[in-house]
């Protein structure tokens, strides 16, 4: 599994919306038999956040109970702990700069990863999460982060573990 971080600028010459983005780092990901998934950094709060989604979500399509058809959407399906789609697409990206943490993982990751690094604009994102956007999507209220001495990532963490007791 690799994390490329960096600036994805959407709405340019380069990626006229985010529909070309995807559909650039489909291209890659189909070319090096990898998954690629991209997500909005703000909204993730570590690298352990995504790998437990990637490995929460390969167990549960090896059991056969996968939500979604296409692993990518399985894993942003854990890492923002919901059975939507859409709204687990909103820790994705969004036109304009959006710092951005993308997975890339599968055989072809090495050769996926640097073709998904040429995309971005090099830049330390991962860790640099805005903590109102994680509270209020993960729905974390003053209460519950007051209740517990873990913080604010360990309670991501177990939002993205229970979604597989929610079903």
């Amino acid at each position: 599994m690799r994390l490329i971080e960096g600036i994805v600028s959407i709405g340019g010459d380069r990626f006229a919306d985010v529909d070309a983005f995807l559909e650039r780092t489909g291209e890659i990901a189909t070319a090096h038999d990898a998954t690629v998934q991209a997500f909005d950094a703000r909204y993730v709060v570590s690298r352990r956040h995504i790998a437990r989604a990637v490995e929460l979500a390969d167990r549960e399509r090896a059991r056969g109970e996968a939500i979604a058809r296409d692993r990518g959407v399985e894993i942003a399906l854990y890492a923002a702990g919901r059975r939507q789609i859409d709204r687990a697409f909103e820790m994705g990206l969004s036109p304009g700069e959006t710092p951005a943490v993308v997975l890339v993982d599968g055989p072809g990751e090495e050769a996926a990863a640097e073709a998904i690094e040429e995309l971005l604009a090099s830049a330390p994102t991962l860790g640099a999460y805005d903590e109102a956007r994680v509270r209020s999507f993960y729905d974390i209220d003053a209460a519950e982060l007051e209740a517990t001495d873990a913080g604010l990532a360990a309670l991501v963490l177990e939002r993205v573990a229970l979604l597989v007791v929610e079903r």
